[in-house]
């Protein structure tokens, strides 16, 4: 009986252990708590926490694809990305010394034309148009002044007259001393003024003295820079273009000398105020004793052209 009993219990437990099956995948291994980052990958129901800023990777490169048809040691052109744009601007040398230039650099380029010498602009006499000229010279003629043509004058540096010519009445029976050697709309500017502004207005102001028969000059041409400076812009009179009056003579001996006259209360004051507001409407520049006091002594008168024909009178 004993003996069935043990029978029956080893079937029974045959049986059980029959239906009984093992899992398809045994347990895995767990990482040590100080290789947190291991290699076995999560499964994909598993969420993966990123890593802090300061442990994420410097990222690696993409590996090389080779062409088709290229050995593995055969080297393959760079991406186009990866190639370096040219330098936008030129590689700068270090700095010179003071005191040196650059190669292509001459020692005038450095300057500003205010400190530029006459020798240092490089500068050429202007031509001249010959029907201009003839135009000119025949509306001198007209109004009676008595000139001469003159050879060119070429003194250097920009200085000369192309078509020169010599004044020396400014009108007729106005002598113009010394002679003056300008240009022709130099000449033509100081008629026009003469005939229409000083004669009228000495007529009105001074008809005591008798008419004027005199002019007297200071400076026609000559080579020299503004104001006799030693730097700075060319003076029209180193073009021909400008006479400087520094008095009017009148029959009866007197003579009226330009100075200043800003607080002359008689007429002769005013008659210097009106023929020099009167020359604006003339010549191009009016600079007179008010000026400044390089023009003490005389009206500079010049016929230089500026842009927009704009006049400088002061």
């Amino acid at each position: 009986m004993r003996k069935l009993s043990t029978l029956a219990i080893l079937l029974a437990a045959t049986a059980f252990l029959a239906g009984t099956r093992l899992p398809s995948q045994g347990p895995l291994p767990q990482p040590r708590p100080d290789n947190a980052q291991a290699t076995s990958p999560a499964s994909p129901s598993e969420k993966v926490e990123p890593p802090a800023p300061e442990e994420v990777p410097a990222p690696q490169p993409k590996p090389e694809v080779k062409a088709p048809g290229t050995s593995p040691d055969q080297p393959s052109a760079p991406p186009a990305e990866t190639a370096k744009p040219p330098p936008t601007e030129p590689m700068q040398g270090p700095p010179l010394p003071p005191g040196k230039l650059e190669s292509s650099q001459t020692p005038e380029e450095t300057k500003s034309p205010a400190e530029q010498t006459l020798e240092e602009q490089h500068l050429t006499i202007e031509p001249e148009s010959d029907a201009e000229h003839a135009e000119c010279t025949a509306a001198l003629k007209a109004l009676g002044v008595v000139f001469k043509d003159a050879p060119r004058i070429d003194d250097g540096n920009g200085c000369g007259i192309d078509k020169p010519i010599i004044v020396s009445e400014a009108l007729p029976g106005i002598k113009l001393k010394p002679e003056a050697t300008i240009r022709c709309p130099a000449a033509l500017a100081l008629a026009r003024w003469m005939r229409e502004s000083v004669i009228p207005a000495a007529t009105a102001a001074l008809p005591e003295q008798g008419r004027i028969n005199t002019v007297n000059q200071a400076t026609a041409y000559m080579c020299r820079l503004r104001n006799g400076a030693e730097t700075g812009k060319i003076s029209e009179h180193a073009r021909g273009n400008a006479i400087d009056i520094a008095s009017f003579h009148f029959e009866k001996g007197e003579d009226v000398a330009v100075r200043s006259r800003r607080e002359d209360a008689t007429l002769t004051g005013a008659f210097q105020r009106t023929v020099s507001a009167a020359g604006c409407l003339y010549f191009t520049t009016v600079l007179d004793p008010e000026s400044d006091s390089a023009h003490e002594t005389h009206f500079h008168l010049d016929v230089i052209k500026r842009k927009g024909g704009y006049r400088y009178c002061h």
